[in-house]
């Protein structure tokens, strides 16, 4: 399917994120959850409802994870935490309490944490990425599990780690570099915390378009945002490009399949680095889009057990 098949994605929460980011579909609470990382703030949105509420955070957040119990587990730039968002959303609190679990490369000054995603086994995995304007491949990788602790991956270096997804099955890790136009992937072993030799999944064929992050669907299809590419693609399995869907503002950042039947894409966008003229044309980068899909193609979010 191409652009010219495909429904543009319409708005769905004008939450106009500083970098809008990491967003996941919790079907426990039928509700979306996604971070505004330079704002320093977690974000909910509940579309049978339509109730939306914020809350800040004491740092930027790079990703998060739902856990088994239901609390969330929060990465923070430099530290992992637990949050008990049943308890916040039963108050007026306007920040979220945390309770910390590990600290993240204290030592290293450079790095923040950024992309991750709950494994099919109960853990959880997410790089650190290079703050500074090089871009250095310094970032690391790491899986988390109530059992070890944090668990350093033997991937290769990256400068911003992205597109961190598994297959149904959990046998196979996706993930990219964004300073690199592909995605990869490689065979990963989720109790041993090893991963095999990475290969080439998919090229990114749009000139100015970075892989960012991905989801993977109920037919083992991966769904990837492409910053710079105003679009997100749906790839096959063996790498074909099955759908594209056009997102009305140039930089989608993350995408998750959510709904009641699970049959809706939305996509978190950022103005990260858009001049203003770039911002004034897209006043809604930093937004939550939707694109219905016609059918239930949604996975359930795999969920972390925490200690």
């Amino acid at each position: 399917m191409t652009d010219s098949h495909a429904r543009s994605a319409r708005l769905t929460v004008s939450s106009r994120c500083a970098h809008g980011e990491g967003v996941l579909w919790c079907e426990r609470r039928q509700a979306l959850l996604w971070v505004d990382i330079d704002g320093a703030r977690l974000w909910m949105h509940a579309p049978g409802s339509g109730t939306t509420r914020h809350w800040t955070l004491p740092d930027r957040a790079g990703c998060l994870g739902l856990a088994s119990s239901g609390e969330l587990l929060v990465v923070l730039a430099k530290s992992m935490h637990r949050a008990d968002l049943d308890a916040a959303l039963a108050s007026d609190a306007t920040s979220l309490p945390l309770s910390h679990l590990a600290d993240v490369e204290p030592h290293e000054p450079r790095t923040r944490s950024n992309d991750g995603r709950a494994d099919r086994n109960g853990n959880f995995v997410f790089g650190t990425m290079d703050e500074s304007a090089q871009k250095t491949p310094i970032g690391t990788f790491y899986q988390y599990s109530a059992a070890h602790g944090l668990r350093r991956l033997p991937l290769p270096g990256a400068a911003i780690p992205n597109s961190i997804c598994f297959s149904p099955d959990g046998r196979t890790l996706y993930w990219c570099d964004s300073v690199r136009q592909a995605i990869l992937c490689c065979d990963y072993n989720a109790d041993a915390a090893t991963v095999g030799p990475s290969r080439v999944f998919v090229e990114i064929d749009r000139a100015g378009a970075d892989a960012d992050g991905s989801a993977i669907d109920a037919e083992g299809h991966l769904w990837n945002a492409q910053w710079g590419g105003a679009r997100v693609v749906r790839y096959a399995p063996d790498g074909r490009v099955e759908r594209i869907v056009p997102v009305p503002v140039p930089q989608p950042s993350c995408c998750a399949i959510g709904g009641a039947d699970l049959d809706t894409l939305y996509v978190i966008t950022s103005p990260q680095g858009l001049d203003a003229p770039a911002r004034a044309a897209a006043p809604e980068s930093g937004s939550l889009f939707e694109v219905p899909l016609g059918r239930g193609l949604g996975l359930a979010e795999s969920r972390v057990v925490l200690p």
